[in-house]
């Protein structure tokens, strides 16, 4: 089947509303690193030990030298929060007062050491391997430093002066953390939005500024955090050695080593001090911790767990199609504490049919597809909704469980096919070790099967390519082993996201004729995510059209692309660049100005109304999808005016009018 443009289909895609797109509601509330029990924990006691610190002259009951000598080594007491020293002098002052030094002069490190570090890194980053290896083979040599050595010689030169030498000791640890950011920045400015940046004239400190650092800021301030830890260990480990504040000047360190010669007659002293300068380093660390994971997206998601469970008993107190293997009701996948990205999609799925996730890239094709295996990304998560597969609901399903049926029920082939493929390990490897796990057999008999699925997926020297590496193969070749490999596990569901992308013109109708023979030949229901309407009219039985993270039409591939009743569907079909036999070509392509609006920024009601030429004040309104194409749906307020009318308007070209045709019997896919 070939995709034709529809009268007024063009018309579509070129007309769209000139409002903007509305701007994203940001959510107001603590940040995510203040929803953790270790980042609150972190945050709080660091803030209070810094305020108490530096204000202890303000508020402190007693003067650090003081004496109480009727009530030494005293226990807590009304008197004395925390008790006395040897010297009946009052703990809560002497540590508090004590305070300020380790956390100055930790912070004074920190200073020196990013002061150094950050900018070498980003030097570095930015000129090339010949700097790199400069700055590189420098840093080497402060990092072969014995710092502690270093800092007792210092010591020995300037004295007890603890500044200077937390300031050395910034210098030595800024080898570790240049060695740290270098790779960051690396990996930062080789991002397209750096390159865009460069090509559009920003100067190299504009874009680090701009650019790079704001990439680099999480991994900065865990780095950060955790050195500040390290500096007060190694304030208080000197001053423990006598390398502090002479006597009577209070230092934590000191008051350690003087409360470790009392175990015995006063054990109580050594657990104020101590427990201060532990909770404090302690704090530290939970807040990188805090930080780590807001980077790699790991937001707790038990909130979200409740709400789950009643969309589902809701989701599926409808009515189940006894001859459907697959069935999607009112998914909703959303970004923990962030806006949703797929909400109300509903589908049908039944033995030995292929169904197509159109739409533009945005749209939550991928989404959608990747939710079936639970396989979203960190800090993405089903909050809503239903997937029942074979009678089994997915959506809440333990990893555990959800790993018994990846692979064996439900297996995926991935968009670039060099990417599944690991580099490392010959074909052979990669398939014979799932078949293993799967079907239970041994090596011999996993090699023939291996064989046996490279033969049944087009590949004639199966022998030759099972001794392969991915590297030895073409793109084609690569996508076969890649459906071989999904087939290991002899699975009745395939979902496919784009596979046939990255492919050329012949080989990509290769695959598709492998999948519709796969369908054909076993049964193999399939779930197929694409951009090509040419890729679904030819092996889809079912179309699922997607924007802005909802399905605005579905329906049998023949009814949708056939008699399309939403405007975005006409629209994606005017914008498909096939030219019918026997009509001119024209002078310019229609195209969909605008964009998908990004989640959170979805307008009310018609989530296309913004760049629809068919858009009224009706449209901005919220309604349910409406019955079309017979067991599918359409999200369209005017269906039924405009699919009455479409086959009056003509399509338009620049610098023509608006031209009326008689009605006709129009076609939007031709067998």
């Amino acid at each position: 089947m070939s995709v034709l443009p529809l009268p007024g289909a063009e018309a579509a895609a070129d007309e769209v509303a000139i409002e903007p797109v509305p701007p994203a509601r940001r959510r107001r509330g603590l940040p995510s690193v203040l929803r953790r029990p270790g980042g609150v924990f972190g945050a709080v006691w660091l803030t209070f030990v810094v305020v108490a610190s530096l204000t202890a002259p303000l508020w402190r009951p007693y003067d650090v030298t003081e004496q109480d000598t009727a009530n030494r080594l005293a226990l807590p007491s009304a008197d004395h929060l925390l008790g006395t020293d040897p010297l009946g002098r009052d703990l809560l002052s002497r540590i508090f007062t004590a305070g300020s030094l380790p956390l100055l002069a930790s912070a004074l490190m920190l200073v020196v050491a990013f002061g150094i570090g950050l900018p070498l890194a980003l030097v570095a980053a930015e000129r090339g391997r010949r700097v790199e290896r400069v700055i590189s083979r420098v840093t080497e040599v402060f990092l072969a430093l014995p710092a502690t050595i270093l800092l007792l010689a210092v010591i020995g030169v300037i004295g007890n002066r603890l500044y200077p030498v937390m300031a050395i000791m910034g210098v030595l640890v800024s080898a570790a953390v240049y060695r740290v950011l270098l790779g960051v920045a690396q990996s930062v400015r080789q991002r397209l939005y750096v390159d865009a940046a460069r090509v559009n004239g920003l100067g190299s400190l504009r874009v680090n500024l701009l650019h790079v650092l704001p990439s680099m800021a999480t991994v900065v301030a865990v780095q950060a955090a955790q050195l500040f830890g390290i500096g007060l260990l190694i304030v208080a480990g000197l001053a423990f050695l006598g390398f502090g504040p002479a006597e009577p000047e209070p230092s934590w360190g000191f008051m350690i080593q003087d409360a470790s010669g009392h175990l015995f007659d006063g054990p109580w002293l050594l657990v104020p001090t101590g427990l201060v300068l532990a909770l404090t380093v302690v704090a530290a660390n939970e807040l990188a911790d805090a930080l780590a994971g807001r980077a790699v997206g790991k937001a707790p998601a038990r909130r979200r767990r409740r709400p789950l469970r009643r969309a589902v008993e809701a989701a599926t107190a409808v009515p189940a199609d006894p001859e459907a293997v697959l069935e999607v009701r009112d998914l909703t996948i959303s970004v923990d504490d962030g806006p949703d990205l797929v909400t109300g999609v509903s589908f049908t799925l039944r033995q030995g049919q292929v169904l197509g996730l159109v739409g533009e890239s945005g749209c939550g094709k991928t989404m959608t597809a990747r939710s079936l295996m639970g396989l979203l990304p960190d800090g993405v998560a089903v909050t809503g909704g239903s997937i029942r597969w074979q009678g089994r609901e997915l959506a809440g399903l333990p990893e555990a469980e959800l790993n018994r049926i990846r692979g064996r029920e439900i297996a995926m082939i991935s968009q670039e096919p060099m990417v599944a493929l690991d580099p490392m390990f010959s074909i052979a490897t990669q398939l014979v070790g799932p078949i293993r796990r799967f079907r239970g057999v041994g090596r011999k008999q996993a090699r023939r099967i291996a064989a046996d699925l490279l033969r049944n997926v087009g590949i004639v020297d199966a022998q030759r390519v099972l001794t392969s590496y991915p590297h030895q193969l073409s793109g084609g070749m690569a996508q076969r082993v890649c459906i071989a490999l999904a087939l290991t596990g002899e699975p009745r569901l395939l979902i496919a996201d784009e596979p046939t992308t990255a492919l050329d013109v012949t080989v990509q109708a290769e695959i598709l004729s492998l999948l519709r023979a796969l369908v054909r030949d076993t049964g193999l229901s399939v779930v197929m995510v694409s951009h090509d309407l040419g890729v679904v009219a030819d092996i889809c039985d079912t179309v699922a059209v997607m924007y802005a993270g909802e399905v605005v039409e579905s329906g049998t591939a023949a009814a949708v692309l056939d008699a399309p009743a939403h405007p975005y569907t006409m629209a994606l079909l005017g914008a498909n660049p096939h030219v019918p036999e026997g009509e001119p070509v024209p002078e310019r392509l229609a195209s969909i100005a605008g964009t998908v609006p990004p989640p959170g920024s979805w307008p009310t009601g018609c989530r296309f109304a913004t760049r629809c030429r068919f858009a009224e004040a009706q449209c901005t309104t919220p309604f349910p999808a409406l019955p079309a194409h017979g067991e599918g749906s359409v999200l369209c307020v005017r269906v039924d005016e405009l699919t009455r009318d479409h086959a009056t308007w003509a399509p338009e070209s620049a610098g023509d009018e608006t031209s009326v045709q008689e009605p006709t019997p129009t076609a939007g896919v031709s067998a």
